[in-house]
């Protein structure tokens, strides 16, 4: 998991919340992982919650509107992880 998803600068308002949260989260996906949940169906839960997260909070026309340019940044690259080489 990277903090270059969100796009905050690194003294922003947000920042601290944001990598405390990706903190939870890495252990949560750390902890299901070890329970032996296959990384697929963790990716597919996460992305159902964070999106049913975001139609409660901004409506289904501003969650859209999000969702259309995620595959740009994904094309772009923004998620992608460093391969760790050995």
């Amino acid at each position: 998991m990277t903090v270059q998803a969100f796009r905050a600068p690194a003294n922003g308002p947000d920042h601290d919340q944001k990598r405390a949260a990706l903190g939870y989260l890495h252990e949560a996906w750390a902890e299901a992982r070890l329970d032996g949940i296959d990384g697929d169906c963790l990716a597919q839960a996460c992305l159902f919650t964070a999106f049913a997260e975001f139609v409660s909070t901004y409506g289904e026309e501003a969650a859209a509107r999000f969702a259309e340019g995620l595959a740009k940044r994904i094309r772009n690259g923004e998620f992608s992880l460093p391969l760790a080489r050995q």
